[in-house]
């Protein structure tokens, strides 16, 4: 018989749970948690949901509340808020490789600088850090925006 992973271990515990079957003995499931939505403050809230949808190719945002809210494809919704004096933010998201290449191509295109690194010394590159490409670029309320095409690895690179 064909040892488990303890993630597959953990996944047969999960179900059993959500079928009712738990055995007392086991390790409790793993807890279903997941980013929903975030609150982006920005000088002007039309001109930064605006800009993140046109450069990241998404669909226009929609009002909701005080927050024109745009959304991503894993279900994570960005809120954006006006504030006189939002705080720099960092916001990392991972891409396919030709999301990458269209998203790169409208930053260029505008005429944004762009860096390999988060401290904004190696202007005008980009990384290649976990086998993949990587990208820093500041969005119109100073937020700097990442994205990359592989997820970080368990040592820096």
């Amino acid at each position: 018989m064909k040892k488990k992973s303890p993630r597959q271990d953990a996944e047969d515990i999960e179900r059993a749970v959500y079928d009712g079957m738990q055995d007392l003995r086991a390790p409790p499931p793993l807890p279903r948690v997941r980013l929903n939505h975030t609150i982006v403050h920005s000088r002007d809230k039309r001109a930064a949901a605006q800009f993140f949808s046109e450069v990241f190719g998404l669909a226009a945002p929609k009002p909701f509340g005080p927050f024109l809210d745009v959304h991503t494809a894993n279900e994570v919704t960005l809120a954006f808020l006006d504030h006189d004096k939002p705080e720099m933010q960092h916001y990392a998201f991972l891409v396919g490789e030709a999301e990458f290449d269209a998203i790169f191509g409208r930053v260029k295109a505008r005429g944004l600088a762009y860096w390999a690194d988060p401290g904004q010394r190696e202007k005008g590159k980009i990384n290649r850090h976990y086998g993949g490409r990587g990208v820093y670029f500041e969005d119109p309320s100073g937020h700097l925006l990442e994205i990359i095409t592989r997820p970080y690895g368990d040592e820096l690179p």
